[in-house]
C-alpha cells in the first residue's frame, strides 16, 4: 500500500465490491421472498380451484376410496401434492389429522401442516412454507365447511396443496452466483482500471519529480511539463511559474553578488593603494594630506555602501521593522532639509521647501519617510551639476499625501527610467552605488505607498505617495 497505484486499485476494487454488496443484500433476499410469495399466491389460486370436488365428495359422504381418487385427481390436475386433513376440537384444542393424501401414504410424518391449523382457525385460505424431508415446500390450505351444531358452518376439514420450492431456490441460487461473479469480475476490472489510471498519473508525477530534482540542484533551464488542464496540469503550471521566478531570483542574486563584490572591491583596492603610498617616507605633507582626504572619502563611501547593502538585505528578508504613527510630513521635510545645508553649500545649490499653510498628516513611519527623503535629496545632488537647485514639496490630494523632490538637472535618459529602481542601476558618470533608489522604492511599498519617477531634460521629480 506504499504506492498510489496500489492504493487506487484497492480503493476502486473496494468501492465496486461495496456497490455489488449493497445490490446483493437489497436484491437477492427480496428476490427470493418475492418469488416465494408469487408462487404461494399461484398455489392458493390453484387450491381454490381444485378443492371444490373434494369438498363435494365430503359433503355427499362419498366412500373413502372415492374420496382418495378425488384427492389424487386434484393432485394430477394441479400438479401439486394434495393432502386432506380432518379437524378435531377436543380437550387438547384444535388439532388436524391426515385423512387422505395424493401420495397414497397413510402415515404422513414428513410434514406438520401448520398452515392447515391456521386455516382451520381463521376459516380463510392460508399460505406458508415448511421445511420437509426433501427440502422446503410451499403450502396453500383451503378450509372446507360443514353445518355445525348450532347450524352455523364450521371448518370440518382442510385440504392442503403442497408444491416443492427447490426449483425456485435454484433460480435464486443462480441469480446469487451471477451477482457474486459479476461483482468479483467488476471489482477486478475496477482494480485494474485503478492501477492503469494510477500508473498514468504516476508517470506524470514522476516527470514533475524529475524536473523538481533538477531545479532543486540549481538547474533552472529544466521546464515542468504542462501537458493538461487538470489538477496535475495546474500543479505543473504553478511549479513552472515557481521555476521561472526562482530563475529570475537566482539571476538577480548572482548579479547582485557580482555587482556588490565589485562595488566593495573598488574602495578596498583604493584604500590599499593609498596605504602603500602613505608608507613612502619621501611624501611631502601636502601630498600626504591629499591622500588622507581621499582615504576618508573612500571609507565614507565604503561605510555608506555597507549600510545600504544591510538595509536592502533587511528589506528583501522582510525583517526591517516599521513603526507607523500619525506624522506631520511638512515637519519631516523641514527637518531633513536642514540636514543638507553643508552639502548644499559644497554643491553651491539651494533647497527650497514648499509646504502648504496647513499641516500634511499621514499614518506612516517618520524615520523611514525621512530616510526616503534623504536618499532622494542625496540622489539629486549626486546626479546634477554644481549649482543645480532642488525643490522639496509636500501636499495632500484626497486620500493620498505626496512628498516630492525635484531638481533642474539634465534629467534621466528615457531608456534608463524604467530600471531606475533596480539595485546597482546608475548612470555612467554617477558616483553612488545605485542602491539608494532601490531602498527608497522598497520602503515606499512597505508603507503601502508608491515612489514615482518622472524625468525630462531640465527637470526630474521623485514623488512619494502615501495613504493619508
Amino acid at each position: 500500500m506504499a504506492t498510489i497505484r496500489t492504493r487506487l486499485a484497492a480503493i476502486f476494487g473496494l468501492i465496486v465490491l461495496a456497490a455489488f454488496g449493497g445490490v446483493y443484500l437489497s436484491v437477492v433476499p427480496g428476490l427470493e421472498a418475492s418469488l416465494t410469495d408469487e408462487r404461494l399466491r399461484g398455489l392458493a389460486r390453484t387450491a381454490g380451484q381444485y378443492a371444490e370436488p373434494i369438498e363435494r365428495a365430503i359433503t355427499t359422504n362419498q366412500d373413502v376410496r372415492v374420496l382418495d381418487r378425488t384427492v389424487r385427481a386434484a393432485a394430477d390436475a394441479s400438479t401439486a401434492r394434495v393432502t386432506l386433513l380432518g379437524v378435531n376440537r377436543g380437550t387438547l384444542g384444535l388439532q388436524t389429522f391426515p385423512k387422505s393424501d395424493s401420495t397414497a401414504r397413510t402415515d404422513i410424518t414428513d410434514l406438520q401442516f401448520a398452515v392447515a391449523q391456521s386455516a382451520a382457525r381463521s376459516g380463510r385460505v392460508e399460505r406458508g412454507t415448511e421445511a420437509g424431508s426433501e427440502g422446503r415446500v410451499g403450502q396453500a390450505a383451503v378450509p372446507l365447511f360443514f353445518p355445525g351444531r348450532d347450524g352455523r358452518p364450521e371448518v370440518g376439514s382442510v385440504v392442503v396443496f403442497t408444491d416443492p420450492l427447490a426449483d425456485l431456490e435454484g433460480q435464486v441460487a443462480v441469480v446469487r452466483r451471477r451477482v457474486l461473479v459479476a461483482g468479483l469480475v467488476a471489482a477486478l476490472l475496477a482494480a485494474l482500471a485503478g492501477a492503469v489510471v494510477a500508473e498514468l498519473l504516476g508517470r506524470r508525477v514522476r516527470r514533475l519529480e524529475a524536473v523538481a530534482g533538477l531545479v532543486a540542484a540549481g538547474d533552472f533551464s529544466a521546464r515542468f511539463p504542462v501537458d493538461d488542464s487538470d489538477e496535475l496540469g495546474r500543479l505543473a503550471q504553478t511549479l513552472e511559474d515557481m521555476r521561472r521566478q526562482l530563475a529570475e531570483l537566482e539571476h538577480a542574486r548572482s548579479r547582485f553578488i557580482a555587482t556588490a563584490s565589485h562595488e566593495l572591491r573598488t574602495p578596498i583596492f583604493s584604500l590599499g593603494g593609498f596605504v602603500e603610498l602613505l608608507q613612502d617616507e619621501d611624501l611631502d605633507d601636502a601630498t600626504r594630506a591629499t591622500f588622507l582626504d581621499q582615504i576618508a572619502q573612500q571609507v565614507d563611501r565604503l561605510g555608506k555602501l555597507a549600510t545600504d547593502l544591510l538595509d536592502l538585505s533587511k528589506l528583501e528578508a522582510g525583517t526591517l521593522e516599521l513603526r507607523p504613527e500619525q506624522t506631520d510630513l511638512a515637519e519631516v521635510a523641514e527637518l531633513v532639509a536642514s540636514e543638507f545645508r553643508p552639502a548644499l553649500l559644497a554643491h553651491r545649490s539651494t533647497l527650497e521647501v514648499r509646504v502648504p499653510a496647513g499641516r500634511v498628516h499621514a499614518v506612516c513611519d517618520p524615520e523611514r519617510v525621512a530616510q526616503v527623503l534623504r536618499i532622494l535629496i542625496d540622489n539629486a545632488l549626486t546626479h546634477t551639476p554644481d549649482g543645480t537647485d532642488v525643490v522639496l514639496s509636500a501636499s495632500r490630494r484626497g486620500e493620498r499625501v505626496r512628498v516630492g523632490v525635484a531638481d533642474f538637472g539634465p534629467g534621466i535618459h528615457r531608456t534608463m527610467l524604467p530600471h531606475i529602481f533596480e539595485p546597482f542601476v546608475t548612470s555612467d558618470d554617477a558616483q553612488g552605488s545605485g542602491l539608494g533608489l532601490a531602498i527608497a522604492h522598497e520602503l515606499a511599498e512597505r508603507m503601502s505607498g508608491e515612489l514615482i519617477a518622472e524625468s525630462k531634460p531640465g527637470r526630474t521629480t521623485f514623488t512619494l505617495e502615501l495613504p493619508a
